[in-house]
């Protein structure tokens, strides 16, 4: 069954450490497969690692985590082609879509090429549930901060635009990112976004933001805006702890 309406989770977390992999599953990747409304069945979530050039490593990872978490399990892998006849029709099939983070410019560039931008587009609308995390939160929206051209953060004005919005992931672990993000708003190179401290997350339904949840204590989520005076204005948004 999908989702009610077209639904997003675009965080900075969604993964945590674990003792026997390199990383285990996080509450804000399992609220989106929550999300999905899956009953009587496992949940078919599809894993991208586009963004760090389809790592075996890491999709072996989710792997063996989808397995624990009792999902049914199945990624794309672009490089050095894809690996399924039929893109859309697997997509299309899934209940959530969970993306990995690594070079954004990347990403939408391979995206573009494979004609995955319209399929996400489709599959958002048909209610296939659509999360990630850093790369696979800027993705969705329409710009944000990347590091995908050095170190040196840039602005992406590139993204898929499913949501209006501007996108600003570790907002608190990385020092550029927060005064970047307000000045490319500022300025007007992007527009008024939200952005999330890491272990943190925005649930869209639709193009609206409903609501702001976070699997660290102390993470928090932000909207920013152009003010009058051609400023940024920050406003903290309240944030629903996920146990």
């Amino acid at each position: 069954m999908p989702a009610d309406a077209p639904t997003i989770l675009a965080t900075s977390g969604g993964f945590r450490r674990a003792e026997r992999l390199p990383w285990g599953i996080g509450p804000l990747t399992r609220h989106a497969v929550d999300l999905a409304g899956t009953t009587g069945r496992a949940p078919r979530v599809c894993f991208l690692a586009t963004a760090v050039g389809d790592d075996p490593s890491l999709i072996s990872t989710f792997y063996a985590n989808a397995s624990a978490e009792g999902w049914q399990a199945s990624h794309v892998a672009l490089f050095p082609m894809p690996n399924l006849e039929d893109l859309r029709e697997h997509l299309l099939s899934r209940d959530v879509v969970w993306v990995w983070g690594g070079s954004v410019a990347g990403l939408l560039a391979m995206w573009r090429l494979h004609g995955l931008d319209e399929i996400f587009r489709e599959a958002w609308r048909a209610g296939v549930v659509l999360t990630g995390v850093s790369a696979g939160s800027i993705c969705w929206h329409a710009g944000g901060t990347t590091d995908s051209f050095g170190p040196e953060l840039r602005p992406i004005t590139s993204g898929l635009g499913l949501l209006p919005h501007s996108n600003g992931v570790h907002y608190d672990s990385e020092p550029g990112r927060r005064p970047l993000f307000q000045q490319l708003i500022a300025d007007g190179t992007l527009p008024p976004g939200f952005a999330t401290d890491d272990g943190a997350g925005l649930l869209y339904r639709g193009t609206e933001l409903v609501e702001a949840l976070a699997e660290k204590r102390r993470a928090g989520a932000y909207r920013v805006d152009r003010g009058p005076d051609g400023t940024a204005v920050e406003t903290p948004l309240d944030v629903r702890r996920l146990s």
